[in-house]
Formats: structure tokens, C-alpha cells, sequence
């Protein structure tokens, strides 16, 4: 087991050895550190210190557990002249991401007849489960050349929300320098039709109540209040981006990039190589395929309220869209000195506190919303951006699994598990049983702990804890 030391509340330091070129950091409590499962993912913050041009540290969130090379719940900051970028530092899921909606009403006030009303109308209209998109028109190349390049814009010039949303979206919903001709053809197939799809494993529409406001003042810049109703997106850049990363592993290993590390997973090219632009180049397009399918999945959402609740679109307000599968160019202090970095964050949010220049002036009194997904039994939190440097300003994406889907499977396969979350107040939906089985609430840590830890360790602030009622899933 690795020796971690104490270095503040709920922050410890995996110290440099061997071929490591910088330290290690652990963002966890004791308790977390003492469930099954560390060992992997703390030798995986060991192998990604080992990069070239990594700056600070190789960090990792409390909700950390095993990924392709990186640790899902890593971060990883690579000096943007020598540094290195790597797919395993994004995920396959490019930009898989959540977003958050509002509604000033009561979740009290909708009744029981509503509520199933809605859950069905909205699994009728948001595609779910391995593949599965919309069999209406596909998309066509000259679609993908402009969503590639405008983000969400373009779902929003489609007639999917209006352009108020993205000021509610980080980086106003648009990762820059993408390119059409670095996206390959399969993988722009793939995505022909997923636009306003879930996808499947832990990917989900989740609709309940806000249970509780623990920061009154952030709580009512931002216009919640407890006890009205909230909506939760976790979706992606589905297949397409999947494909964008398996391109990229394929051609950097064919290439040779995977020789003398001490992970082939870690694969990466120098990102000012062509290799290395060109990997940024698709990652930005499937970034921002993602923000359009999240857009249109809150359009599709807002249809289902309407039709079901009479009530208007634009009262189903966005509060914000954060990605947490992503490489990204930010500026940061590194010895005294602004320097540009390229941060993985991978499982990891972007947590910019009050006050920064790249916040939309809507947050900047404030800071970063970030949201933390739980279970579909549990809870989900809203919590504020602190900034803190120590983490390149990043946070935890959600609570992080605690037991593999395998294993949850075998728990849980075979039994009526839509009557068991029923009887505790849980109306579900999903495009198979096995993927019931396999994100049932006890395979995650408890995001209440994930949550604490990164506020004992000042990453981020509570603001609000999110009750779930309805749960639609992959």
C-alpha cells in the first residue's frame, strides 16, 4: 500500500520517489481512505506523475477509483510548451458532464399522477441505453462543421432553448480550436444520431426536490430555494466521442508513443507535436458535440414539463453545465508567475472561485457552481467554487464508485429492483434491468462524504443537497 502523509484536513501528499517527476495529492478523509479499492487508483496518481511537463502535482479526488491511466477523479496539469496530452487523461466519454435546471415550483405540489405522467413522457422522449439514439434525420457533415465549431450555439440556433442558456454554461458552452477534418468518419457515424441521448451505464435524467440550503447567501444569488424543484443531466459526447479516444490510443501506440512508460495506458504525444494538436482538435469537436447533446436533452425535458405540467419552457431554468471528462487550456500562478497549462481533468470539475476573469459576470461575485452527482437513492449536491490553486482550481465530479458494476450485478441481478427503490420513494426507469443492477445506490460511495472532504480540504463550499425522486437511466 502506498504511504500517504498528513499534510492538511482532508489533503495528503503521496511523496515523489522513483521515476516520479512530482509529488503526488490526495484529496480524501480517513474514511474514505479505508474503504477497498485504494491501492489501484493511488498507483495510478503514482504512473501520471511520471509525464513529461506534469506542473505541481498528480491529484486525485475523494471520489477517485480505477480509470484507463488516469484515476477517474484525477487531475493532471502539463506545462503548455513541454508538456505532454493524453486520451487517458480525458476518458473515453469526452466532455461527460452534468448540468442543472430549476423550476419555482414546489416538487410537493406536483402530484403523484404528474409525476408518472412525467417520467414516462420523458423516457419516451430521451433515448437511452448501448447506442441508442433519435431515428429521426441525422446528422449530415455540414451540421457536424457547425456544431463542432459553435457548441451549444448551434443546438440553440436548431430551436433547442435560447441563447440565455449559455451564459449558464461553462466556457459559455464552447470548447475552441476543434476541426471537422480530425474527427474520423466512424466516429462521426456513430454520433449521426445520438444527439439528445443518455447513453447508458451511470448516465441519467434525475428530476426530486432540494432538500436542504447549507450557503443561504450563494443559495439566493443563484435563485434556489428549498423545496422547489430541480432537474440533473449526466450525459456525454456518446459514441462519437468514444471513438475520438479510441482513434487516438490506437494511433499513438501504432506510432510508438507507449514506449518506456510505465503505463502504456498513459499513452500521450507532446502537445504542440502535429499528433498532439491533432488529438486536441477532436477532443474539442466531441466536447462540443456533448454540449449540444446535453442542450437538447434539457430542451427535451423542458417539452415533457410542458406537456405534462403546462408549464412554460423557459420556467425550467438552467443553472449550469460543467464538464468533468476534459483536457483544457488555463491560464495559473506557478512560482510566482502566470503560466499556461493544459489540465486534465478527468472525473474531476472545474471549481473557479469568485472573482475569476473566465467566469461569466453572473458567477463572479459568487464563483463556480459545481455539481456533484450521488445515487438515485441518496442525495446530489450543488456546491460553490473556492479556486483553490493547490488543485489547478478543480474539484470531485460525483461520488465515485465503490463497487464495480460487476460486482453490483452480482449483488443485485435477478431481483425486482424497480419495486425495492419504489418502496423507498424512488420511480425509475432504464433501458434494461442489468443496468438497474449495476448503479444501484450501495455501488457508490456515500456523496455526503465525498462532499465534506472536499470542503475540509476548501476546493469547494456546500450550497445545497438535491433529494431524488425520479431517475431515468441508461
Amino acid at each position: 500500500m502506498f504511504k500517504l502523509d498528513y499534510k492538511a484536513p482532508c489533503t495528503y501528499l503521496l511523496p515523489k520517489q522513483g521515476p516520479m517527476r512530482v509529488p503526488g495529492l490526495v484529496i480524501a478523509s480517513e474514511k474514505l481512505l479505508e474503504q477497498e479499492g485504494m491501492e489501484e487508483p493511488l498507483r495510478q496518481v503514482h504512473n501520471v506523475a511520471t509525464l513529461q511537463g506534469i506542473i505541481g502535482h498528480s491529484i486525485a479526488m475523494p471520489d477517485m477509483h480505477w480509470g484507463y491511466g488516469f484515476p477517474i477523479g484525477g487531475v493532471a496539469a502539463m506545462d503548455a510548451k513541454e508538456g505532454v496530452i493524453s486520451p487517458g487523461g480525458v476518458g473515453y466519454d469526452i466532455n461527460c458532464g452534468v448540468r442543472l435546471a430549476t423550476i419555482k415550483r414546489p416538487f410537493s405540489e406536483f402530484s403523484e399522477s404528474s409525476k408518472s405522467k412525467l417520467i414516462n413522457r420523458l423516457f419516451t422522449l430521451i433515448p437511452s441505453g448501448v447506442g441508442h439514439g433519435h431515428q429521426g434525420q441525422a446528422l449530415l457533415d455540414s451540421d457536424y462543421r457547425q456544431l463542432f465549431q459553435k457548441g451549444a450555439r448551434w443546438a440553440i440556433e436548431q430551436g433547442f432553448g435560447n441563447a440565455h442558456d449559455l451564459d449558464f454554461m461553462e466556457n459559455y458552452g464552447v470548447i475552441g480550436g476543434s476541426d471537422f477534418s480530425a474527427v474520423s468518419a466512424v466516429a462521426k457515424e456513430r454520433g449521426k444520431r445520438q444527439l439528445g441521448s443518455i447513453g447508458s451505464g451511470n448516465h441519467f435524467v434525475e428530476i426530486g426536490e432540494i432538500e436542504k440550503i447549507f450557503f443561504p447567501q450563494v443559495a439566493s444569488e443563484w435563485g434556489i430555494e428549498k423545496g422547489e424543484t430541480y432537474v440533473l443531466i449526466h450525459s456525454g459526447s456518446r459514441g462519437l466521442g468514444h471513438q475520438v479516444c479510441q482513434d487516438t490510443l490506437e494511433k499513438y501506440i501504432r506510432e510508438g508513443y507507449a514506449k518506456d512508460l510505465i503505463d502504456r495506458q498513459l499513452v500521450a504525444a507532446s502537445i504542440n507535436s502535429p499528433q498532439g494538436q491533432e488529438y486536441f482538435a477532436a477532443m474539442a469537436a466531441a466536447a462540443n458535440y456533448a454540449f449540444n447533446n446535453r442542450q437538447k436533452i434539457l430542451h427535451q425535458v423542458r417539452i415533457a414539463f410542458s406537456e405534462v405540467c403546462d408549464l412554460p419552457l423557459e420556467q425550467v431554468k438552467l443553472l449550469y453545465d460543467v464538464c468533468h471528462n476534459i483536457a483544457k487550456f488555463e491560464d495559473h500562478l506557478v512560482n510566482g508567475q502566470m503560466k499556461k497549462l493544459c489540465v486534465h481533468r478527468k472525473g474531476a470539475t472545474r471549481a473557479f472561485g469568485p472573482g475569476h476573469p473566465e467566469l461569466s459576470p453572473l458567477f463572479q461575485k459568487t464563483g463556480q457552481p459545481v455539481i456533484v452527482p450521488g445515487d438515485m437513492k441518496r442525495a446530489s449536491h450543488l456546491l460553490v467554487g473556492s479556486g483553490n490553486p493547490l488543485t489547478w482550481c478543480s474539484c470531485c465530479h460525483g461520488a465515485g464508485r465503490a463497487r464495480s458494476r460487476a460486482q453490483s450485478m452480482k449483488v443485485w441481478g435477478g431481483k425486482n429492483l424497480e419495486e425495492k427503490l419504489a418502496k423507498e420513494g424512488i420511480s425509475i426507469r432504464a433501458s434494461s434491468e442489468r443496468t438497474i443492477a449495476e448503479e444501484m445506490p450501495d455501488a457508490y460511495k456515500d456523496v455526503d462524504d465525498v462532499v465534506d472532504a472536499v470542503e475540509e480540504a476548501k476546493l469547494a463550499k456546500k450550497v445545497a443537497r438535491l433529494k431524488p425522486s425520479l431517475v431515468i437511466k441508461g
